[in-house]
């Protein structure tokens, strides 16, 4: 269908037709804005020419070592710059990105050396004993170890380095590119809390495409200054260390994430936007006098991995920050879908304003679906009322899980990527997620969202993080149990805070227990609620 009457001699060929790859970006990027700063960290500044090279030396200095086009090559490093240099020498060389979340457990980084069939991995100094180890408990062929020695840090002796393997690398040589731009580019495993974490295959094209529809949705400029808050390894930090090329921008790495860290990289390096779960967004509400810098530009914030509350982003954005919330998964290249700001809204003040902003939102301009199904995969009603799982379909969806086709054709059930995330639609369209399925709680036969009653908590001035789970109860099955982490200096009771929450809740959403704790976290700052529900189970 589509097809005009005669189309002889319109066909594909070099000159209408370049598979999309983000590589192409950094290509362009070199060519046209070779002496601007491409990316900073402490004392190191490359420039675009500078990066370009690095990248070639990479790229052929893996082949060397005998990586080949679809090679596996690994990476266990934080965020700094050769973690940026791998997102694009590793693909330059034909291989596949395998970036490793760097507070797993070992055995559990022996698994994905193992399962992913790393050739090689790039490990930063103070994480060569957990590779190491690693390697002592793996059964199949072990990966090689290249050391990377970040400022300040000593080499551990042990191992080839960084250095070691570029001196041997051509600062010139030519790229491999995609003869498909649905090859595969990145594999990405999910952080696995109910089994062993599936692969998640990214490819060219959507990573291309990932780029563009942040962009857009981030109000994108050319040169931007973004900083790496979100980990690299995370879903390749939402795709950010391909998109910054793509608009002539600066990476500026963070280690590690503090508020002083945050106030420093905009104050000192302009940085323009950012991204980070809410805890992040916190962290800065709560930073302490010293550690604040003025500036003067307003910050692009993109927050994502839990429903921000209304309370945060109402304390967050009059600091000199416009926020959007997205919303994505591993499986989804991060975000894909957001909070698109409507002229219509811009009257919107307080609280009406931040309950704007903590909509779920709408799909990015690059996906081609996003909607709320029944379980028979029948869109339900934009009431914001019916409750059903969000699903999402087109180019921003990955390829598939890596040697798990069952998961793969479950997951892709009915033609549609099925999240696990429950949530309702506004009748313009605005998703609202109101939980993850596993995270709704029924008490005496009613569903309650974990995420409205955390809302209601974080509008309390002493809250500085909770999070809400599931409690066994003999009569209701099961009650709302509040974690609860306060704010320096204040003091709060647990009745209090019950109170507070009965006089914004119906009675059964209301907690029945307050536990004051530190709450577990993942890398990325979302509260693991698989550890709270196993310690409410003993309450």
């Amino acid at each position: 269908m589509g097809w005009l009457a005669d189309e002889s001699g319109l066909e594909k060929c070099d000159a209408n037709y370049v598979p999309l790859s983000p590589l192409s970006f950094l290509k362009r990027a070199a060519d046209l804005y070779a002496s601007r700063t491409a990316i900073v960290w402490k004392s190191t500044r490359l420039t675009y020419a500078d990066y370009a090279e690095e990248v070639s030396r990479l790229a052929s200095a893996l082949a060397l070592r005998g990586i080949k086009p679809g090679d596996v090559v690994a990476s266990l490093l934080p965020n700094i710059p050769q973690q940026a240099i791998a997102h694009f020498g590793v693909p330059a060389a034909g291989a596949v990105l395998n970036t490793i979340n760097t507070r797993l457990d070992v055995d559990t980084v022996a698994y994905i050396f193992e399962h992913a069939g790393a050739k090689l991995v790039l490990v930063d100094s103070t994480l060569i004993p957990l590779a190491e180890e690693a390697l002592r408990r793996m059964t199949g062929p072990r990966p090689e170890l290249i050391e990377v020695v970040d400022h300040g840090q000593a080499a551990s002796g042990h191992h080839s380095t960084w250095e070691d393997l570029l001196a041997g690398g051509d600062p010139a040589a030519a790229w491999i590119a995609p003869q498909d731009e649905w090859e595969s580019l990145a594999i990405n495993y999910t952080s696995g809390t109910t089994g062993r974490p599936k692969g998640v295959v990214y490819h060219h094209r959507g990573a291309y495409l990932a780029c563009m529809a942040n962009a857009i949705a981030w109000r994108m400029q050319l040169f931007p200054a973004v900083l790496t808050i979100v980990p690299l390894f995370h879903c390749n930090a939402w795709c950010q260390p391909w998109l910054v090329p793509m608009m002539g921008g600066t990476l500026v790495c963070c280690r590690d994430i503090t508020a002083k860290a945050i106030y420093d990289a905009i104050a000192d390096e302009g940085v323009t936007h950012f991204g980070g779960a809410p805890i992040v967004l916190n962290m800065v509400i709560n930073a302490k006098a010293e550690d604040r810098r003025p500036f003067d530009h307003v910050v692009e914030v993109f927050t994502a991995g839990a429903p921000p509350p209304a309370a945060t982003l109402a304390a967050f954005e009059p600091l000199g920050f416009n926020v959007t919330q997205v919303y994505g998964l591993t499986e989804t290249y991060g975000p894909s879908t957001e909070c698109l700001w409507q002229p219509d809204w811009a009257g919107a003040t307080g609280e009406e304003r931040a309950a704007l902003k903590a909509r779920t939102g709408v799909r990015m301009a690059m996906l081609e679906g996003a909607e709320v199904q029944d379980t028979q995969g029948n869109p339900v009603p934009r009431d914001a009322h019916h409750l059903g799982e969000i699903a999402l379909r087109g180019n921003l969806v990955m390829k598939g899980y890596y040697k798990n086709p069952t998961a793969t054709a479950e997951a892709f059930k009915g033609g549609w990527f099925r999240s696990g995330d429950i949530a309702f639609q506004h009748p313009d369209g605005y998703l609202k997620i109101t939980d993850r399925a596993k995270d709704i709680i029924i008490s005496g036969g009613e569903n309650v969202s974990s995420v409205e009653v955390e809302g209601a908590l974080m509008h309390h001035p002493a809250v500085s993080l909770c999070a809400v789970v599931a409690k066994p109860d003999e009569k209701w099955g099961e009650v709302p149990c509040a974690f609860v982490e306060l704010k320096p200096g204040m003091e709060v009771t647990d009745k209090e805070l019950i109170a507070h929450c009965r006089a914004r809740l119906a009675g059964f959403a209301t907690p029945k227990m307050v536990v004051f704790a530190e709450l577990p976290k993942t890398s990325t700052g979302k509260i693991q609620k698989f550890e709270l529900r196993a310690v409410a189970k003993l309450l």
